[in-house]
């Protein structure tokens, strides 16, 4: 069965597949069916490969502890790239107005306006006095918050987490080459906590220069994620300057954008930098040449050789996680968490049913 036909599945088959024992491993032995849930909990390991998501994925659905358990659970998941963000709401971080202000701002502006924005910085530049003393009392509040971190709050949500069997492999804290000391010790001290391997930020040299040290003070990763740096000239040739920083330096490789911006084969670069990469970002996309070139895809309807890569992973390098990160428009009839569950039914199927 191909990815197309595997997508044109009716749902009544799909959720059937679920329940459909695997009897052999890929070296021929008997096994049981590794995607049994146990309990309720969620299980994503098919076939020895650590599949799962970041909660980025679920960006557009409402958060909190109880709702992550709750959509890994619907969507089969159970292994984690934990957003910062999503994992400090959850330890009861001071709302932040950034987002409605953002909203305010951009209603009141002129089409040119709007387009002259670069960045945060450039819609602060539009604020007016009071939103910039609530965007100034939250900043102070977010500071008193980490400074005074309940850490007994962190071990409950973190055995939260262990109850239900998901693992938080990573904390995504993002912090980059202009991060404090306190910065950066907060961010491997709150990843650790969790019991995850590493936090990841974006892949940049001055970054890995910056945050090496950090990493290897707490024993942890510095996982560095990619989104077109491959297709640019300071690492057309690869991450080799970056990883040789430090040992502790490892990769979160987006393989969809990895594809999506060069046209490269990802499973020839996964050959290459296997011991080095720590993770990836699982998705596909439409190659550089396409119509609508580097665009998002549903799984099986792109150009990325996801199957190819799933199966190298499966047959090679087991210790690397699997992460779907959900960026194709979700159909109205759907949502982010059908569709992540969708996803790990396809990844199944790849891994364990033939």
């Amino acid at each position: 069965m191909n990815r197309r036909n595997f997508l044109g599945m009716g749902a009544a088959a799909l959720a059937g597949m679920a329940l459909v024992p695997s009897m052999t491993s890929c070296n021929g032995e008997a096994k049981s069916n590794t995607a049994q849930r146990v309990d309720g909990k969620p299980n994503s390991n098919f076939g020895g490969v650590h599949m799962g998501t970041i909660t980025y994925s679920w960006r557009d659905m409402p958060g909190g502890l109880e709702n992550l358990i709750k959509y890994c659970r619907e969507a089969n998941v159970s292994n984690l790239e934990l957003m910062g963000n999503d994992l400090e709401t959850a330890l009861g971080v001071p709302a932040n107005p950034m987002m409605g202000l953002m909203q305010k701002v951009m209603a009141r502006l002129t089409p040119e306006q709007r387009g002259g924005i670069r960045g945060f910085g450039g819609f602060m530049d539009f604020l007016n006095d009071e939103e910039k003393k609530q965007m100034s009392d939250y900043n102070e509040a977010y500071a008193n918050f980490k400074k005074n971190m309940d850490w007994d709050k962190v071990e409950e949500v973190r055995k939260r987490f262990e109850s239900e069997g998901i693992d938080i492999h990573i904390v995504k804290t993002q912090p980059g080459e202009n991060a404090t000391e306190e910065e950066m010790d907060y961010a491997f001290k709150l990843a650790k906590a969790m019991g995850a391997k590493g936090v990841t930020a974006e892949m940049s040299l001055a970054a890995a220069k910056h945050c090496a040290p950090f990493a290897e003070k707490y024993d942890m990763f510095y996982v560095m994620h990619n989104h077109m740096q491959y297709a640019t000239p300071e690492f057309a040739a690869g991450p080799d300057e970056v990883l040789a920083v430090s040992p502790n330096i490892m990769l979160n490789f987006d393989f969809g954008h990895y594809f999506g911006s060069t046209g490269k084969n990802p499973c020839d670069f996964i050959e290459k930098y296997h011991d080095r990469i720590f993770s990836m970002h699982t998705k596909d996309k439409t190659g550089p040449n396409a119509a609508k070139p580097n665009e998002n895809q549903v799984w099986g309807q792109g150009e990325t050789p996801l199957d190819d890569v799933l199966k190298l992973v499966q047959s090679k390098y087991p210790q690397i996680y699997c992460d779907c990160e959900l960026e194709y428009q979700v159909a109205p009839w759907s949502n982010s968490v059908k569709e992540v569950g969708t996803c790990m039914k396809y990844a199944r199927r790849v891994l364990e049913l033939g």
